[in-house]
């Protein structure tokens, strides 16, 4: 599973682009006990998310219009331009070229070629997130028309290693994404192909899962905040109990419940 042991390729920040800073600040304080911290004066209204003093997420308000709230996944980088050369030449789009946020370090954005967008993170003073796992980023699923297209661009960026495992009922495969030599213990991620219809408004995206310690309570809670359940709480062999969330205004996330073995 994901750790905040961070290297090239792996995930290493996440936050959430809102239209409602302080709505969306209740929401996630309600679901997982964040606490919103601004940044400062000059962070335009950035800040981060906190559990027990510690990192889990940032979040900030949308500024470009027609951007429709979502959480962003960001995968490290030692060198944000020349990652930007490698989007553009295989195949991906720059949504925003590297720029530097102090010295803490340099983002970039993107979408890739089937239309799922992500982000990269070069770190500076700031490593990434300072927690992982319950109660934080614990896992990333990519949701795609194309999923052998996907395991080549970002293979070409991250030099990922892929491993495909069957889903039952034939159900297509599923593609466990792990950091360069890692193998399963260096797993963070999958990819799962899915059909246009298949997909909330037809759009490919990047999905980041929360560990939660009762992922019913936290469904339960979710709805009473105003979210929509996508996908009840289920059991998956092996893994644990895995519900698929959209938060009041729009952005998509899961939660998930390791079981104990994996946790």
């Amino acid at each position: 599973m994901l750790t905040n042991d961070y290297v090239p390729g792996a995930p290493s920040w996440l936050d959430l682009g809102s239209r409602d800073v302080e709505g969306a600040a209740a929401f996630y304080r309600a679901l997982f006990g964040w606490e919103f911290r601004s940044a400062g004066p000059d962070a335009g209204g950035y800040g981060m998310f906190q559990l027990d003093g510690q990192t889990v997420a940032g979040l900030g308000p949308i500024t470009e219009e027609g951007v429709s709230p979502a959480w962003t996944l960001y995968f490290e980088t030692a060198d944000a331009d020349a990652t930007t050369k490698d989007v553009e030449q295989a195949g991906g789009s720059v949504r925003f070229a590297p720029l530097d946020i102090g010295d803490q370090g340099r983002i970039a954005g993107y979408t890739d070629p089937s239309g799922a967008q992500f982000a990269v993170y070069q770190p500076g003073t700031l490593k990434g997130l300072d927690r992982t796992g319950v109660g934080a980023l614990c896992w990333t699923e990519l949701y795609t028309t194309d999923a052998e297209q996907a395991k080549r661009f970002y293979g070409s960026l991250f030099g990922w290693d892929t491993a495909d495992m069957p889903l039952a009922a034939d159900a297509g495969v599923y593609t466990v994404v792990s950091r360069a030599g890692g193998g399963q213990a260096g797993s963070h991620g999958g990819i799962m192909q899915l059909a246009p219809e298949q997909l909330p408004d037809g759009v490919c995206y990047w999905q980041p899962y929360v560990g939660v310690a009762d992922a019913d309570g936290v469904v339960t809670t979710a709805a009473s905040h105003g979210a929509t359940v996508l996908m009840p709480t289920t059991q998956v062999g092996g893994i644990g109990r895995v519900a698929l969330l959209r938060d009041p205004e729009g952005a998509f996330f899961a939660v998930l419940q390791p079981d104990p073995q994996m946790a």
